[in-house]
This record gives structure tokens, sequence and C-alpha cells, in this order.
């Protein structure tokens, strides 16, 4: 495939993972502006929303660290999105679905780097709990697009490993 064409596939992915940081920063600012760390709104039980601000990677991993941990994931970041940006400039037109799964990562990577770099930490605001005892932790918009992407990502590695 010629390389103008593959320029052309790869600028249509970006646009996804473009919208996807988009709409994760939309719902951060929102959050920020309307919701509160001690006083969560409830949406129906077992889901509330509410502000937390995570200092370390997914599930909060890292984040007792002394701020060197805001660095190491910025570059982190910043790795995995050159490498993602690359690799979509190498997909065939048939590879859509591997294609959608990178910029599903590469956007919401890019959502999360965008606060890592902002504000030193990842706003999150929706909040899975059971019985009032048992959360899931927090997460975003970006998270759950990261998420999709991975699960839709690992089936079509596995499949093109054998």
């Amino acid at each position: 495939m010629p390389e103008k064409v593959r320029k052309i596939m790869r600028e249509r992915w970006m646009t996804i993972s473009i919208l996807v940081a988009g709409i994760d920063q939309m719902t951060k600012y929102t959050s920020t502006e309307r919701l509160s760390i001690v006083d969560p709104i409830h949406v129906f039980p077992g889901l509330d929303f509410t502000l937390r601000h995570n200092t370390g990677a997914g599930w909060s991993l890292l984040a007792g660290g002394s701020g060197w941990q805001r660095w190491f994931l910025i570059g982190l970041a910043m790795v995995v999105s050159v490498i993602i940006y690359i690799w979509l400039g190498k997909l065939s037109a048939k590879e859509k679905m591997e294609a959608c799964a990178l910029s599903l990562i590469l956007g919401g990577a890019f959502g999360n780097l965008l606060d890592r770099v902002n504000h030193g930490y990842v706003i999150d605001f929706i909040l899975f709990y059971y019985n009032e005892k048992w959360q899931w932790p927090a997460f975003n918009i970006a998270d759950t697009a990261i998420c999709i992407g991975v699960a839709l990502l690992i089936p079509i590695l596995l499949k093109k490993e054998n």
C-alpha cells in the first residue's frame, strides 16, 4: 500500500483518538466543576459520580510515590503513544478492528496524559460499588476507552500469533 494511503488512513483513525480525548477532557472538566470529593452524586444503587484525583496509574498503583511517578507515567504514556501512532501507520485497510482498538487506547492514553501534565494527577469520577462496602476503583472516559481498546486488541493479537 502506498505511503500516502497509509498516512490518510492513520489520520482518519487519529480522529477517533482525538474525539475520545476531547470527550474525556470535557467530562473531566464538568466533573471538576460540579462534583465534590466528599459529596458523591448517587445515580442509582451501585453507581456514584464522585470526584477523585489519582496520582498513580490504573487502580491507584504507585499513588503513594513521592512525585516521581508523575514523570514516569508521563514518559511512559508518551512512548506508548508514539508506538501506537507508528503501529497505526503500518496497518492495512483490512485491519479496521485493530486500528479502532489502537485508536481507543491512544485517545484514552492522551486524555490521561493531559491530566498528568496539567494537574499532576488524573481526574476520575465514575464509581461502581456493591453493598456500600465493595468498590471498583474510580475511573473516567479515558480509562473506559483504554479498556475497550485492549479488550478488542487482545483477541486480534492472539489470532495473529497463531
